[in-house]
């Protein structure tokens, strides 16, 4: 069974397993532990992971990158529009039908349009097979990462993506809680249940999001007291400060206008990334140079420490106040916090460990692998979900960091509106709410800020039916639960119907009823009753429980119809990657036996070929690979094999001949050492050796008959091989001469080998009284060296 955790990040995958002897990181077919988040599309095959991110400058129009980033969002979303306009998307991104985001994409011969989901789908179907090929086992079950300020709407969508790779989400986990878990989970020097907590802060700067979460921990369980994010804060915009400033320099030096080519500007990001890594290890001022960079020209500049940080003032001014405002939400003072661990590759900057020690008062921690701590904690919160794996009980309470309202609607009745979980309450969570109705009703979740990264802060909308009035005339009590379930996804999951009805004979006493006008709703948390208590009617009554129904906001025939399709797609798209691999594995095939062969025909084959042969070799050999490159350059996979073919009936009859000459010469001389072997075992019989007088004479005339016999047919047969070309067809095959060797060693060895029968020992007379007075007295007789058998010589193999 498979226990892994996914950190799902915007520019790259780390993927972590569970194993016996702990957490191990998943490395990829490139033997790197990070996986780029990148999918590339050529006419017939798709290319995901680091082979995709090597194709971005020259195939980067149909490649998808920071497609995270727009994940369950409309396209007309602020936050989308955003991203479109200002980080590069390489391929181009539109409006579909329903609103959503689509990537415009060539493939094969044709305009495709995928959304996020289904790309973050393929890049899932990636991770999906390097993990199965590490661990050997199928997976299936997994714990991914999101980032604590998705919404339900990019959880739903991250489920999606997940679900079309055939993965299990056991639980979605928010990156600040799995760095904390990996964390404490280790730690043995905790507080214990009843004492002071250890407070603890995460700060973790990513490639394009900035998340900081202050954390309680005490022995076997942790607490996250306040969360805040900054989607639109990460190492990519610092990269992006230092790039305009180049492009400002350039436009003025070399008269090059950067901003006008993708690729030049890709080109120029990429180069600002590596300097601003140089930067954060040197204060002296580091170069820039990128050949061939626009219009046949080079570009050569410089920069300091110190101008980088100038530039970036306004990005670490955002940093420092989401510092102050998690530091504030938590409720704690600079001199409680025990600690400030950092996690993410933009927290090596100098200038945001200054920021850290400046608003918390301590020098940034880093005790945790700050590339690795978030799917660490994914595969130990997998672990603790299986029941494969036993782990040492640690329970972890997270937060939402968006309040949630909820509005019911009613014909006839008064409408209402709530705040039902507010902004940091803790996650997961159920709430149950009664309403008294009549008839069926709707109920609207929403999120209730303005703070909310989304524009349709909807979440859904959740309609109870199924409800009527009782026999007595009574309005029915609508029990809803309502929850935040681990992934961080609001539901109402069930909606149920309390009605009383009389109990005859048992009358209960008389009460003063208090009337009761219009319909009222209350909200209970954890079984305790925030509204007042109704007044029981007069006579006693019993519950009687029945179901009222509502279906979940996101399930819809589009959806169903929608997911329908993405999975037949999926299908054709899987087969249409494996075809493609095929075909390329064909054409790689045909080239490879190409070069081998012409390389080896001037070397060791060449005396195993005349001379008109290697010629006419030779030129077909040329030949295909000029077809490779020309006409050959995009055929069926049929075309390839069929050549391939055609060039092995031409190749193979020089290979074996050179084999065989490899392999036939340490073979005769095996035979022929065999054969001397026994011939000295003739010799030796003959001259009266003690060794093998068992041996009958008619044994040993069997042996010398089959030694002679076999010497003349191989000094025959190696005597033509001494005076045939080594380009002409052996007379028989080194097999034969293996074969020949075989017989031979059938008959002689049963009789060279035969053992010499065991002498029976007389049996010993039993002791006269003399020596057993001797025995009495302590004396006993030393022991008789047994006789040693005659070894007989084995035949060399």
């Amino acid at each position: 069974m498979s226990v892994i955790g996914i950190d799902f990040g915007n520019e790259s995958v780390y993927v972590a397993v569970a194993r016996a002897g702990g957490i191990e990181t998943i490395t990829n077919d490139y033997s790197l532990r990070s996986t780029p988040s990148v999918v590339t599309f050529t006419e017939n095959q798709r290319t995901m992971g680091v082979g995709a991110k090597n194709m971005i400058i020259s195939h980067n129009k149909n490649t998808a990158t920071n497609f995270k980033k727009l994940l369950g969002r409309k396209f007309r979303d602020p936050l989308a529009q955003y991203e479109i306009k200002t980080n590069v998307l390489t391929s181009e991104a539109v409006e579909l039908h329903n609103g959503k985001i689509g990537f415009r994409i060539r493939y094969n011969n044709q305009n495709s349009e995928f959304t996020p989901e289904q790309i973050s789908g393929m890049l899932f179907t990636k991770i999906r097979d390097i993990t199965e090929l590490a661990i050997g086992v199928r997976v299936q079950d997994c714990v991914v990462s999101v980032p604590s300020y998705f919404t339900d709407a990019e959880r739903h969508a991250v489920m999606d993506a997940a679900s079309i790779a055939g993965l299990n989400v056991l639980r979605l986990m928010n990156d600040t809680a799995a760095v904390a878990l990996a964390y404490g989970i280790t730690k043995q020097d905790l507080p214990g249940p009843e004492e002071q907590p250890r407070y603890t802060f995460f700060v973790d700067v990513g490639q394009s999001t900035t998340q900081i979460a202050g954390v309680e921990f005490n022995k076997g369980k942790l607490k996250v007291r306040s969360t805040v994010a900054d989607p639109c804060l990460g190492g990519r915009d610092f990269d992006r400060v230092i790039a305009e400033y180049f492009a400002a320099e350039f436009k003025n030096t070399y008269r090059l206008d950067v901003c006008s080519s993708r690729r030049a500007w890709l080109r120029l990001l990429m180069e600002c990334e590596k300097l601003k890594k140089y930067m954060s290890a040197n204060t002296s001022e580091l170069p820039l140079n990128i050949e061939c960079f626009m219009e046949d020209k080079d570009v050569r500049s410089k920069m300091k420490r110190s101008v980088f940080e100038k530039l970036s003032e306004k990005l670490l001014h955002r940093l420092e106040n989401l510092m102050h405002r998690c530091l504030q939400d938590s409720g704690l003072d600079p001199r409680q916090i025990h600690s400030v661990e950092i996690i993410g590759g933009s927290t090596r900057i100098p200038a945001v460990k200054d920021l850290i020690s400046k608003v918390f008062g301590h020098t940034s921690s880093m005790t945790l692998n700050q590339d690795e701590a978030v799917a660490r904690g994914c595969a130990l919160m997998c672990a603790m979900l299986s029941p494969a794996f036993k782990v040492r009980d640690f329970n972890v309470s997270d937060v939402q960091i968006y309040p949630i309202h909820l509005r019911w609607l009613a014909p006839g009745s008064e409408n209402g509106d709530m705040e039902l979980f507010p902004y940091n309450h803790a996650v997961p969570f159920v709430k149950i709410l009664t309403f008294y109705r009549s008839e069926p009703f709707q109920l609207e979740a929403y999120y209730g800020s303005k703070e909310t990264p989304i524009m349709d802060k909807t979440i859904g909308v959740f309609t109870i039916k199924n409800i009527t009035r009782s026999a007595s005339g009574e309005t029915p009590r609508v029990k809803v639960k309502a929850k935040v379930n681990s992934h961080g996804i609001f539901n109402v999951s069930s909606a149920t119907m309390v009605e009383k009805v009389e109990v005859p004979d048992e009358p209960a006493p008389n009460m003063d009823a208090t009337p009761v006008t219009g319909e009222q709703a209350e909200v209970q948390q954890n079984g305790q009753q925030q509204a007042e208590d109704r007044p029981e009617e007069e006579e006693q009554k019993k519950e009687v429980k029945d179901s009222a129904n509502g279906p979940a906001p996101m399930e819809t025939g589009d959806a169903e119809t929608d997911k329908k399709q993405q999975d037949s797609a999926k299908l054709k798209m899987i087969a249409a990657d494996r075809h493609e691999k095929e075909r390329i594995d064909a054409r790689n095939a045909v080239e490879e036996y190409t070069y081998e062969m012409r390389g080896k025909l001037s070397e060791e084959f060449s005396p195993f070929i005349s001379d008109v042969d290697k010629e006419k070799f030779t030129r077909v050999l040329h030949e295909t690979e000029n077809w490779l490159y020309e006409e050959g350059e995009d055929c069926m996979k049929s075309v390839y094999v069929d050549r391939l073919q055609s060039l092995k009936k031409m190749g193979e009859p020089v290979v074996a001949r050179y084999q065989e000459f490899e392999v036939r010469g340490p073979l005769v001389e095996e035979f022929f050492r065999n054969l001397q072997i026994c011939s000295k075992f003739v010799d030796s019989w003959q001259n009266g050796d003690e060794a093998y007088s068992h041996i009958e004479k008619e044994e040993v005339e069997k042996v010398a008959n089959c030694i002679n016999e076999k010497r003349r047919w191989l000094e025959e047969k190696h005597g033509q091989f001494q005076n045939l070309p080594r380009h002409k067809d052996p007379p028989i095959t080194s097999q034969q001469i293996r074969n020949e060797m075989q017989d031979f060693r059938k008959v002689v060895e049963p009789i060279v080998r035969k053992p010499k029968p065991k002498v029976s020992e007389p049996p010993t007379p039993s002791n006269p009284p003399a020596e057993e007075q001797r025995q009495a007295a302590g004396q006993e007789q030393a022991p008789q060296k047994p006789q040693k058998e005659e070894q007989q010589q084995p035949m060399a193999e």
